[in-house]
């Protein structure tokens, strides 16, 4: 058992019958009142954010976990396969488990969580950025940059993202996986 002291992100919980990850927290301390820890809850299970609050010193459930690499084979429809690179075992999950499926591509390595109690995969941790290359976008128009102009894009695994006017079909753009925004173009 741990305390709301111990609460940081990526630790994994067991709360009302399910286990989340914790993805955001935030340690209060009002000037009256006991303080309390505000925190973002992800459930594994079905993927399903919830906002609680613990009061300070409340005793919290953590689930025992370990972090392996995995390679993204393919993706059937309903399951994404992965092999694990050290002893070439293969898992499949569903896509509660995973943050943002449509950024990942063949053959990108992540990071799996296992819980070591039942030797389940938990969820899955993306790069903080990967690069896709542009398969569809429509041209910019010269003269439309008096702002910060955009248009969508689509990227080779089917995922549209908007990009800056001055992105073209072919191009190799970098996304931030967590918010699944452009960050930059690449120059090859």
């Amino acid at each position: 058992m741990a305390s709301t002291s111990d609460i940081r992100n990526g630790l994994c919980i067991r709360y009302n019958h399910d286990i989340y990850k914790i993805t955001e927290f935030l340690h209060v301390k009002p000037g009256k009142g006991p303080a309390f820890v505000r925190t973002k809850l992800k459930s594994v299970t079905t993927g399903k954010v919830l906002d609680n609050t613990f009061s300070a010193g409340h005793k919290i459930e953590d689930i025992r976990v370990e972090t392996h690499k995995f390679q993204f084979l393919y993706e059937d429809g309903e399951f994404w396969h992965f092999m694990n690179v050290e002893d070439y075992t293969q898992i499949r999950l569903t896509e509660n488990a995973l943050d943002m499926p449509k950024l990942l591509k063949e053959g990108e390595v992540v990071t799996i969580l296992i819980n070591t109690e039942d030797n389940m995969p938990l969820s899955v941790e993306m790069p903080g950025s990967v690069v896709l290359e542009v398969t569809h976008t429509e041209p910019g128009l010269k003269g439309n940059t008096a702002t910060n102009a955009t248009k969508p894009a689509t990227v080779e695994t089917g995922y549209e993202v908007n990009v800056p006017l001055f992105i073209n079909e072919g191009d190799k753009i970098k996304i931030e996986t967590e918010k699944g925004t452009y960050k930059e173009r690449i120059k090859e």
